[in-house]
């Protein structure tokens, strides 16, 4: 059995749960060879991170004589298979937010995936996020590859299902597989009850040296709050620094790092510095793994007041380390958060709630949250074991081939 992944961008800061998922499958013995559109090494932080370039085989790296060639072998192998996929590329173009030439553009990256594809004599091949990684192998297969699967994550696939054609690239894979229980309920909206059987739920996960970890005592003078995440609207980083003014009008004492870069850096940079919150409120960049543990031991609990999501790892890991979490009823989040046993549930969007779960935060004893935090770590053992996950891929892959 050789397993090929597919992914946009690969490795990448906010994807280690991919890293650790195809690890995980080749502990188990499964051969997995890596493919992406691209990778932006100056951004990665994490030395097992940077190991996985030379690992990963890149289509954008490739050369233009490598895409002519392309094309031309998989158009003199079958002519007519050529023409209906790019005739089926051009109408979902149509029929999209990329347009046409978008899906041009995924239709010549699908001849080159399918040439280096069956070369390696890759049996299937899963992709990750069913956004233009998966038309890529959806057009790939079409061409006469292998077949595939891929992994839904949310929000983007969930807030325009119709423009990136998911129910397309459903119909023709082998299996989908949903990270949640919630997002395995808006793919059954998206698609015939005939084909409901498609969609398995494997959760992203953490490794046996991150579980193993030994409890830490949260230090009993932290004031200090975390919130991880790129610095985008749908994080909510801008509402948690309203929360944060109206502690500090009231005299509440806190720290808040964000952990994270990214396009709304200066709009969070204006809004700490119109608020007076630059001595409370520090913003780290992009920073290891490492680093975030640290960050994350040296804290009361994590904070992340999202409008959309998935479901979050950085959640899964700061529950790991046994700090409670403050976070939204948003998609997965509810699946592993539990109101008042292991964080705070606020509705997202609330800037008082928000507030009202930090003071609670802050006022409980330690005692109290080390209880939530272990809570915490109950939970992500029982439902994010990435050795369990994998086995489950494993398996789905196995059927799938057989």
């Amino acid at each position: 059995m050789r397993i090929a992944y597919f992914i946009n961008q690969y490795p990448k800061v906010s994807h280690s749960f991919i890293r650790r998922e195809i690890q995980a499958l080749e502990a188990l013995n499964i051969p997995v060879l890596r493919f992406a559109l691209r990778s932006n090494p100056d951004e990665l932080v994490d030395e097992l991170d940077r190991l996985e370039l030379d690992k990963t085989q890149y289509i954008l790296s490739a050369p233009a004589v490598d895409f002519l060639l392309a094309l031309g072998s998989c158009l003199l192998r079958q002519p007519g298979v050529f023409f209906k996929t790019i005739s089926t590329a051009l109408k979902l173009g149509l029929r999209s937010d990329r347009g046409i030439f978008r899906h041009l553009i995924y239709f010549v990256e699908a001849c080159l995936l399918t040439v280096w594809l069956k070369k390696a004599k890759v049996n299937h091949v899963h992709a990750h996020f069913g956004t233009n990684s998966t038309m890529v192998v959806m057009l790939a297969h079409l061409l006469g590859g292998p077949d595939y699967s891929f992994t839904v994550h949310g929000p983007e696939e969930f807030d325009k299902p119709e423009f990136i054609h998911l129910a397309d690239k459903i119909h023709h894979c082998r299996f989908v597989v949903a990270i949640s229980s919630y997002g395995r309920s808006q793919l059954f909206r998206w698609i015939p009850a005939a084909e409901w059987h498609k969609v398995n739920i494997v959760h992203c996960g953490l490794d046996a040296a991150f579980l193993a970890q030994k409890a830490t005592k949260i230090p009993k003078a932290s004031r200090q709050l975390l919130c991880i995440g790129r610095l985008c609207e749908q994080k909510g980083q801008l509402l948690l620094l309203d929360a944060m003014k109206q502690l500090h009008d009231e005299g509440i004492n806190c720290k808040l790092i964000l952990a994270g870069d990214g396009p709304m850096r200066k709009e969070v940079e204006r809004r700490i510095a119109e608020y007076q919150l630059s001595k409370s409120v520090e913003i780290t960049g992009w920073i290891s793994s490492e680093q975030v543990k640290s960050l994350l031991l040296e804290s009361r609990g994590m904070v992340l007041p999202s409008f959309a999501e998935g479901l979050p790892v950085v959640i899964m890991e700061a529950l790991a380390l046994r700090r409670p979490v403050i976070s939204t009823y948003v998609a997965g989040i509810p699946e592993l958060i539990q109101q008042g046993k292991n964080g705070w549930l606020v509705s997202p969007g609330d800037v008082n709630s928000l507030k009202i779960a930090i003071q609670e935060l802050l006022n409980a004893s330690v005692a109290d949250l080390e209880a939530m935090g272990q809570h915490g770590f109950d939970a992500v053992n029982a439902q994010h074991d990435i050795e369990k996950e994998a086995r489950k891929m494993a398996s789905l892959f196995t059927g799938a081939i057989a």
